[in-house]
This record gives C-alpha cells, sequence and structure tokens, in this order.
C-alpha cells in the first residue's frame, strides 16, 4: 500500500440544503473510490478539516470549506529516472523532469511524482508547482518555494508572461523541407475523459510550430505554445500531420499497456524565459534532457 506523506486538498462547493454528507460528497467527488473505503478513511482518523482535525461520518458539510485527505493507492510503479535541480532561491526552483514522471500525485502515483520527490528531497514541504507538464513529457517545471511571494510568479503563465520553448520529434518523408505553421483551434475533453480533442468555435488553443531540421525519416521541431491547454502540443502537432514519436494517444489511442521505459515520448519542455516579477531579472532556464535524434 502506498500512502502519501503529504495531504492533498478538496474544497467543498456550494450547494442546495439539505446538504449532502461528507462522505457522500468524496465519492460523487471521486468515483474511482468506493464509498465504503472514503468511510473506512474517515473512520480510521484520514480525512481532515481545515484546522487539520479528524472529520467523523457524523460531521457537517461546510460549503467553501476545504478538507484534506491522503491519497492511497495498492501498488505504485516506479519511475527509474531521476529529476534534476536546476536552480533554487528564496523564491523558486527549477527542476527538470525525467519522461513518465507525474508533476503531481495522481492516478497510481502517490510518491512517485516530482512534487514529493522534491519535498523529500529539498525538506520544503510547502513547495507548489506553478504549471504541469504531461507525465510522458520530460522537461522543465517551475516551482514556488515562498508562499508570500507565490501569487506573482503564478501570474506569469495566465498573464502570458513567460516564453515556453519544447523540443519534439516526429516521423516525416525524407524530401520535407523546413516550414513554420501557426495553429490555433478550440481544445476540449474528449472520450475518453483523459484524451483531449478538437472542436469548432473560438480558439482557447495558440501554438507556434517550427519544423527545423529532417534527418532521414525523422523532423525536429521548436514548438512554442501561447496557452497552456492539456495536451496541446501533441495534438497541434498531429493536426499538422506529424504526430509525436511514441505518443500514445494522438493521433489514434493505443491499447493500455505498462510504460515502455526504452520508447519515452520525443517531446522535452526545453526552456523557459521571464522577468522575474520580484527582482526584475531576465531569467532563462534550459534543460539538459535530449531527444533519440
Amino acid at each position: 500500500m502506498g500512502i502519501s506523506h503529504y495531504s492533498s486538498v478538496v474544497t467543498m462547493p456550494r450547494a442546495e440544503k439539505p446538504y449532502p454528507s461528507i462522505v457522500s460528497f468524496l465519492s460523487e467527488r471521486f468515483p474511482a473510490i468506493s464509498r465504503d473505503i472514503w468511510e473506512q478513511r474517515i473512520v480510521a482518523g484520514k480525512v481532515l478539516d481545515e484546522h487539520q482535525k479528524p472529520v467523523s461520518l457524523d460531521s457537517s458539510y461546510a460549503p467553501l470549506r476545504r478538507l484534506f485527505y491522503f491519497r492511497e493507492v495498492d501498488t505504485e510503479p516506479v519511475i527509474p529516472f531521476a529529476e534534476k535541480i536546476l536552480y533554487i532561491d528564496d523564491e523558486i526552483l527549477v527542476a527538470c523532469k525525467p519522461h513518465f514522471l507525474p508533476v503531481t500525485p495522481g492516478g497510481r502515483y502517490v510518491d512517485e511524482c516530482l512534487l514529493n520527490r522534491l519535498r523529500r528531497h529539498t525538506g520544503i514541504d510547502d513547495l507548489v508547482p506553478l504549471h504541469r507538464i504531461d507525465r510522458e513529457t520530460a522537461g522543465l517545471v517551475l516551482f514556488s518555494v515562498n508562499r508570500k511571494s507565490r501569487g506573482r510568479y503564478g501570474e506569469l503563465f495566465p498573464n502570458s508572461r513567460i516564453e515556453k520553448e519544447y523540443a519534439a520529434l516526429a516521423r516525416c518523408l525524407p524530401n520535407q523541407t523546413t516550414a513554420t505553421w501557426n495553429v490555433e483551434n478550440r481544445i476540449v475533453r474528449g472520450e475518453p475523459w483523459f484524451r483531449m480533442k478538437n472542436v469548432p468555435g473560438p480558439a482557447n488553443a495558440r501554438s507556434v510550430i517550427n519544423l527545423v531540421e529532417v534527418n532521414a525519416e525523422k523532423a525536429r521541431f521548436i514548438l512554442w505554445p501561447h496557452t497552456g491547454k492539456t495536451h496541446q502540443l501533441r495534438i497541434h502537432m498531429s493536426s499538422i500531420g506529424f504526430g509525436i514519436m511514441n505518443d500514445r494517444y494522438y493521433p489514434e489511442l493505443h491499447a493500455e499497456c505498462e510504460d515502455n521505459f526504452a520508447a519515452p515520448l520525443q517531446l522535452v519542455a526545453q526552456r523557459l524565459r521571464f522577468k522575474d516579477p520580484v527582482t526584475g531579472r531576465n531569467r532563462e532556464f534550459v534543460s539538459e534532457r535530449a531527444l533519440l535524434w
């Protein structure tokens, strides 16, 4: 049994009276976990209120209040690749994540995530990732170290004040020439739930894609996402006819199987550039991870 040493949090939303019980709310909010298991966790004191006191099965639902719980999994896969801290100061931490490692706990992963590995390594329990990259993607992730300045760094991403650059490889014909695409479309959640799709409507996802080099039947790309939708670059690459090498979701969904560590998704978050909102300095961080070129 894998049990997180760090709590996760969920906020009880506004609801019509009569309010649901806490166990009903949790089992509906997290349908992959049965009501019986939530009852067992509450009885065992594993669900806490905002004051870090265990709730009971009789505790009242409180709209807009938070509940803290500890993720549990029966068996947790081990990711046999190490992350690297590229930079740390009193405000931020920049880490380079390996392929296959999630940024935060989710699904089958509790301790095997970048956030909890960094917490253990640094001793900083209050680390918070300021953005996410896919589990299958390697590369740079920016973390906040200081709660007081966290909001200022967090504004970099929704306000497009940070430049993100990715590298990718895709199959191509030997006579393919270099080219540039400006891709804009609307991305929403598809079926199954973990896969995204393009739909008609106002664009909410924008990327610039530059094919910079061809080597035999491989093409090397530099990508600049101007928005941050889930799987955006994977979908945009697929939409122009260059599905990223070893992508198991796009353009076609492959059958579920264990990770093939010898064939990682050929996508790396390789560069972050921004003006530091606290110091005013221009910052640039570069990943050392290489693609299978």
